[in-house]
């Protein structure tokens, strides 16, 4: 029984698939990365406005009691002395209401922060997922290619896998 003698063609065909199959993975896993931390900031977005709007919430309160103590006071006889009272609480809640106003400043500012890095994580991790398409793709083709022996088939591969490798580089670079 002869031996099949095995075409050049074909090592550098093993060899490229390889190299995407290396690419696909790193892909997969850069793309699982930035897909779990785009989650993960969502989340820790929500969660701020959530605290802003229970600041918001505390802060309106605040403004309510402030103005029903302003009416109490302005039904009191002039000279009464439960007036400073009234005057002295309605500060302080004037006070708390312009804490509350800041404490939301920052809050919002947080909030923008992580949905910031929330875009960017899913800017990064769109290409990572389009290269695994076309790297598969291409690795199929070169599948065929040694199965049937075909070389046209793994030169069709090659743009698919050239293309592939573009947006894996594209998603570090970010360059499209």
């Amino acid at each position: 029984m002869a031996e099949d003698v095995k075409e050049p063609w074909l090592n550098r065909m093993a060899l490229s698939t390889v190299v995407l199959a290396v690419c696909a993975t790193l892909s997969t896993f850069k793309g699982g990365g930035y897909s779990t931390q785009s989650v993960i900031n969502q989340a820790l977005a929500s969660d701020q406005w959530a605290f802003y709007q229970a600041k918001s919430t505390k802060q309106h309160l605040y403004q309510l009691q402030a103005e029903q103590l302003k009416l109490q006071a302005m039904a009191l006889p002039k000279d009464n002395p439960a007036s400073t009272a009234y005057a002295k609480k309605e500060a302080e809640y004037r006070a708390d209401i312009g804490r509350y106003a800041e404490e939301k400043q920052e809050i919002q500012n947080r909030a923008h922060e992580l949905e910031q890095q929330r875009d960017a994580a899913k800017q990064h991790g769109k290409p990572f997922g389009i290269a695994v398409i076309f790297l598969q793709v291409s690795i199929l083709l070169n599948s065929i290619a040694g199965l049937m022996k075909a070389r046209r088939i793994w030169w069709a591969s090659i743009p698919v896998g050239l293309a592939g490798l573009a947006c894996f580089a594209d998603g570090f670079l970010m360059l499209v």
